[in-house]
Order: C-alpha cells, then sequence, then structure tokens
C-alpha cells in the first residue's frame, strides 16, 4: 500500500490542493479526474516521487516499485527498439553482472584470510540470494512478447529507435514499464498515441495482469473499462469514489445538487438572521438575543458548492458550399516506401454528406491515404476529387506547425480576413481563450490549448470535405463532446483518423480499416465494426 498523507501544493501564492490524503491499495484500479488545470499530472508526479509537494508526503514500504509514464518523453537514440526496451532489467542484469565479476575475482585472489576477501564472500552471498529468489527470466523472450502486443512488428526489434515517430517511442517506454512488473503503475494520458488493438491489448493487460494503476485519461471508454475506483480533484480537494467513472458521473451530480440545497437553506438562514440582527441591535429587551446570533454567523461554516467546469465552446461549423455527389474517389491506389508496400489496389468512393472513419493499426496507411487524397505524395493509381470540394484539414500535427512566437491574438489574426477580424474576440472567447489569456505566446499553451486554436483555424473558411487526422489527442473529455456535437451537425463530408472509439461512436456511419497492405470497406458503425472485429480475431486464434 502506498499512502498520500496532507499533501500540499502551492503555485505562485495560491494553493493547487491543500492537505489531500488518501491511500493506495493493492490491485487497485484508480481514475484519477478533473478539469484542465486541476493538478491531476502534478499529483501524479509526486506519488512517482519526480516532484516535491510544498508540505506533506506520500510514503511506501520497502523495495516497493513505482512504474511512472509521463505524457510527453523521449527515449535515447543509440539502441535498437529490443536493447531499449531490455533496459527495463536493468537491474536483474547489472546482478548477474555483479555477481560474475566477484566470483571471477574469487578466483584469482590468494589472501583468503584477508578482510577483504571475507567481505567480498559476504557480499556474492546476499547478492546471490537476491538473486537466486527472483524467477528467472527469459528477458529476449518477454521483451518480445510485450513490443508485439503492443503493435510493433518483429522486424522492427532490431531497428533504431531513432526511426520511430514520438508515438511509438512512448510505446517503448510503456514496454518498458510494463516489463518491470512494478507493484504500482501510473500512466498520464497512455491512448494519446495508441491504436484500437493496442488499447484493447493494453486493456486487457492492465486488468488482468498489473498491479495497482493510476491513469489519467481523456478515452472514456478506456478508463470506464479499466478502473473500479475515480479520485477527482476539484478546488484544491478530491472526492474518492468507489466506483467506475460512468458511475462517478451520477455521483458527482448528486453530490452538487445536495451541496447547492444545503447552500441555499445555509444563505436562507443567513438572510433572515441578519434581517433579525439588524431590526433588534438597538432595542435593549432583545440585546442578548442579538449578541448570541452575531456570534452564531460568526461560527458558521460557509458551505461551498464545488465549481462546475462550465466553460464551453460554442461550436458550430459554417454551412458548407454545394459539392459534388463524390467528394472522394480511389481507384486501384497503391502506395510504397522502397521495398516496404503501405497498401495495395485500394479503392473507395465517400458519398458526399457521409461521415467516416480511417481505422486500423499505426503505421497501416491511413495517413498516407489522406496524404494521398490532398495531393501532398506520390502514388500509383487513381484520386479524383469532385467538383466544388473545398477542403478543410486538420494534420496529426496541426498543433506543432503553429508559430510559437506569436500570441493567440496574433495566431488568428494573421489568417482572419474581412468582416470576420472583427469578431476574433468573440471566436477565442468561444473556444476559452478569455481575458488576458488571448496575450499568450503559444509556446506556453498545453497541447490541448494549441489543439483548440488550431480547430479555429478550420473554422475562419467555410468547407464542405472536412479531413481530421487524430483531432482528439491532449483534449479533454467535454471538449471532445463539444466537437463531436459539432462534427454532427456539420452538413459536409466528414473524414476522420481516430483510434478514440467513445468520440468514434454515434458520429461515423461506415468504417475503412487499414491493414495487411489492403483498405476494406466497412457498411457500419465503430461498435458493429469492433463486434466483427472479436469474431474475426477468435477465428484467427482457432485456426
Amino acid at each position: 500500500m502506498i499512502s498520500v498523507d496532507n499533501v500540499t501544493v502551492q503555485h505562485s501564492g495560491s494553493a493547487l490542493f491543500s492537505n489531500i490524503s488518501f491511500a493506495i491499495n493493492e490491485n487497485d484500479k484508480i481514475a484519477l479526474m478533473g478539469k484542465n488545470g486541476a493538478g491531476k499530472s502534478t499529483l501524479l508526479k509526486i506519488i512517482a516521487g519526480q516532484s516535491k509537494p510544498t508540505s506533506g508526503a506520500v510514503s511506501a514500504p520497502k523495495d516497493y516499485v513505482v512504474a511512472y509514464l509521463p505524457q510527453h518523453l523521449l527515449t535515447s537514440d543509440d539502441c535498437t527498439v529490443m536493447e531499449e526496451t531490455a533496459k527495463a532489467f536493468a537491474s536483474y542484469l547489472n546482478m548477474k553482472a555483479e555477481i560474475d565479476h566477484i566470483n571471477e575475482e574469487l578466483t584469482v585472489r590468494t589472501d583468503y584470510e584477508s578482510e577483504e576477501y571475507y567481505k567480498l564472500i559476504e557480499k556474492v552471498s546476499e547478492l546471490s540470494e537476491k538473486f537466486y529468489a527472483i524467477e528467472e527470466v527469459n528477458y529476449e523472450a518477454e521483451v518480445e512478447k510485450v513490443l508485439l502486443g503492443l503493435g510493433f512488428e518483429r522486424d522492427d526489434l532490431t531497428r533504431s529507435t531513432s526511426e520511430f515517430s514520438g508515438g511509438w517511442r512512448m510505446r517503448i517506454e510503456l514496454a518498458k514499464i510494463l516489463l518491470q512488473k512494478p507493484d504500482l503503475i501510473l500512466l498520464d494520458e497512455p491512448t494519446n498515441h495508441l491504436d484500437i488493438e493496442s488499447i484493447q491489448w493494453l486493456e486487457e493487460f492492465l486488468m488482468n495482469k498489473a498491479k495497482a494503476v493510476v491513469v489519467i485519461s481523456h478515452d472514456r471508454a478506456f478508463v470506464d473499462n479499466i478502473t473500479t475506483r475515480t479520485i477527482e480533484v476539484t478546488m484544491g480537494r478530491i472526492y474518492d469514489y468507489k466506483a467506475k467513472y460512468s458511475h462517478y458521473l451520477e455521483l458527482r451530480k448528486e453530490r452538487r445538487e445536495q451541496q447547492q440545497k444545503q447552500y441555499e437553506e445555509q444563505q436562507k438562514f443567513i438572510a433572515e438572521t441578519t434581517q433579525f440582527i439588524e431590526r433588534f441591535k438597538g432595542t435593549y429587551s432583545k440585546t442578548l438575543q442579538v449578541q448570541s446570533r452575531v456570534k452564531m454567523l460568526e461560527k458558521l461554516d460557509i458551505v461551498e458548492v464545488d465549481e462546475v467546469d462550465t466553460s464551453a465552446l460554442k461550436l458550430r461549423f459554417p454551412p458548407s458550399p454545394r459539392s459534388g455527389k463524390y467528394p472522394v474517389i480511389v481507384d486501384e491506389m497503391s502506395k510504397s516506401y522502397g521495398d516496404h508496400v503501405v497498401f495495395k489496389n485500394a479503392s473507395m468512393t465517400i458519398e458526399q454528406g457521409q461521415k467516416v472513419a480511417f481505422v486500423g493499426k499505426n503505421g497501416e496507411g491511413k495517413s498516407t491515404m489522406i496524404k494521398a487524397i490532398m495531393a501532398e505524395i506520390d502514388f500509383e493509381g487513381k484520386c479524383e476529387l469532385g467538383h466544388n470540394a473545398m477542403i478543410g484539414y486538420f494534420a496529426q500535427n496541426q498543433a506543432s506547425l503553429l508559430d510559437e512566437s506569436l500570441t493567440i491574438f496574433e495566431t488568428i489574426d494573421h489568417i482572419a480576413v474581412g468582416e470576420i477580424r472583427t469578431k476574433i474576440k468573440d471566436i477565442l472567447g468561444a473556444f476559452m481563450f478569455k481575458g488576458d489569456d488571448i496575450n499568450k505566446k503559444v509556446k506556453v499553451l498545453s497541447g490541448g490549448e494549441k489543439t483548440r486554436l488550431a480547430m479555429i483555424k478550420l473554422l475562419l473558411e467555410p468547407v464542405n470535405l472536412l479531413i481530421l487526422d487524430e483531432p482528439t489527442n491532449h483534449l479533454d473529455m467535454k471538449t471532445k463532446d463539444i466537437i463531436k456535437d459539432a462534427l454532427k451537425a456539420f452538413d459536409g463530408t466528414l473524414v476522420v483518423v481516430s483510434h478514440d472509439r467513445d468520440f468514434l461512436d454515434g458520429l461515423v456511419t461506415k468504417v475503412f480499416e487499414f491493414g495487411n497492405k489492403r483498405v476494406r470497406e466497412h457498411f457500419e458503425d465503430i461498435n458493429g465494426f469492433l463486434r466483427n472485429k472479436k469474431i474475426e480475431n477468435l477465428k484467427e486464434v482457432e485456426r
């Protein structure tokens, strides 16, 4: 068990949270929730021992192993995927190397009676006892099993880590954590760079093989599947619910309704008492009653109603200009990079007004297909855009393409033209950039804020074909819901690449699956697609 005792964190004079305490028990699966800026990632770093609280402490048993996966990280670039992942066994391999070194030294030394010789014997005995108590590990097989589960191909294991994107490096770090078999796993947004199959693999691992887990995630389905307890950080306090996320939402609503009722009753009592004091404060016969009520008001603990995150995007895409009946027609398209075939003879027809999803493992060609549609790369075969197709494109790295030296206001002012320029502050306000926020430099914004800013740029011109490549990374659940509602109401054609099942649910009506160098069309929503995939996978296992 790990214990968080009276932890307080202060930033610039104000408390992020004050005197919070809770315990993490063996096999607990906890979701850490709260609005952006509430202090969730800070709390995770404190539990991981990477940050120190202003006051209070975190205590754990001796030899208790805590593994932490931050939101942003970089692995080193001087080794292969296999070598980097095998670092998870560093302490095991170091112990073995030290035992071998001491044994070798003992065979060449002849000072059998000396104190140093006895010390070496004691040390090798102690290390050997520890070493042989650990179950013998075929670490190469273990490394391979976890990496394949997280979506790597066998050929990838000998490739240098420098050849992989940030998302794949995150998987390497995740593999190292899982291989350490820690007592507690701390995960900050682990699904941001994982495809649907890897998320399902991670869910099964965390539910069936991991011990205690604390996770921050904006993937509602992932959180609901793996957690049984929810800790909410709000207004400097925590609330601990023995319930998974969807049930916690109902309990939180009830709690706030009760607080509101108590607050209103207390305010009514205060008003009546104040009225009595004002009315009789000069009346001699009522002096004692007046004094008693003044003291009562002084001692009163004021009921606080927990904040509800009322900031909201009032998001609506402009009406889309009329387009041809088939905005995208792909016929017999093939794409290779050298010897590596991404896909062969892919064909698809997307009708005006359709909302479709591109899904599949990372590296199977989803973003490549989008680049081909956008005419950003060469390919074999045919790709035609329909009559009057006007594209709004949100690339996977859209947020990182923003000019970091500009302010939020300048970013939008640079691209806004005509009458819209008079409404920039209103538009930014609708996207939760209010007051002095608009003068912040882009470089100080969080991932979610940059994504919101990049989204605004999509809204400034009317389009009839929206192409979104991973639009929900770094967005909190509330913002995702608002963007999803706006996309549902969008009257043009939508192509979205996403691994977020909750986001795709109810939004898309057709799925294009990328895999095994092919593109397959599924005439069903994301839930139907996933149900069928489970059946296909079972058949593959049986074969």
